[in-house]
């Protein structure tokens, strides 16, 4: 089964850049997103600084200590998300480009691909790899307490980050939850993928289990929201447990990091 240990044992390394302020990080990681998304649509040096960026954050990577195996399974885990949509961007005429150059290749259906297109949908696609490669180096650096505790800090909305809290602590109990059950069907010799079985009957039981999820999952809200209320939820001491000040090596890596993006974007 899988815990929220086995997804931050990366976050456990000591290294120079794990021992950065969380706060340091998180903005960092939304400074390369907002840059990477303002970039032009379609334009001829997008691709040369898109690389720049992967290649400087594949260097943050190594001084991590990460393991890249796992830091590259990640990637191709998220991946699929992005990669779907550029795969259909050849395909698509968008408004904002005036003229195509037709690629000479015969499609079935009538499609038809364009350079202008291919452009389009593998700048998107380095793009969006941009991106999870930042985010996953600031989750796999950042333990998900920091992480969160630094977005309240910087000047999140309360209720984002409450949220996020709660869902990434009790994902991993209702993952057991639904484990407990699946264990409990097995061994009444339940298989969804029984031909045998009817398949109104085999639906009415996959019912049964997500309303029986549902039912424990507003009960433990309910017993956990009572729980936060006793131990003093609610009066402002819940954020006293983060007290860490930005020091000057938190500074000058932001002031590099800002600097780099501006130097790829001035001199390539």
């Amino acid at each position: 089964m899988v815990t929220l240990t086995d997804i931050e044992r990366e976050s456990y390394k000591n290294s120079p850049i794990h021992k950065l302020d969380p706060r340091v990080k998180l903005l960092f990681t939304l400074a390369i997103i907002i840059y990477v998304v303002s970039l032009p649509r379609l334009h001829e040096k997008n691709m040369v600084r898109l690389l720049a960026i992967e290649a400087y954050l594949v260097l943050l990577v190594l001084a991590a200590g990460l393991d890249l195996r796992y830091f590259i399974l990640r990637i191709l885990a998220i991946l699929p998300f992005g990669l779907g949509i550029a795969l259909i961007q050849p395909f698509l005429r968008p408004s904002f480009i005036k003229n195509y150059t037709p690629y000479p290749l015969d499609l079935p259906l009538g499609l038809s691909i364009t350079y202008e297109g291919l452009a389009f949908g593998s700048i998107l696609l380095a793009k969006f790899l941009v991106c999870i490669t930042a985010v996953i180096l600031f989750s796999s650096t950042t333990r998900m307490r920091d992480m969160v505790s630094a977005a309240d800090r910087i000047g999140i909305p309360r209720e984002f980050t409450l949220l996020l809290s709660m869902m990434v602590r009790y994902l991993f109990l209702f993952w057991s939850v639904l484990k407990r059950i699946r264990v409990a069907q097995q061994t009444r010799l339940f298989d969804i993928w029984n031909r045998k079985v009817p398949r109104k009957w085999v639906l009415k039981q996959i019912g049964h289990s997500i309303s029986a999820i549902f039912l424990r999952s507003y009960e433990q809200g309910e017993k956990t929201y009572i729980s936060m209320l006793c131990r003093g939820y609610g009066s402002g001491h819940e954020k006293a447990y983060y007290r860490t000040k930005i020091r000057a090596q938190d500074i000058l890596f932001l002031l590099l990091g800002t600097g780099s993006i501006v130097y790829i974007h001035i001199f390539i």
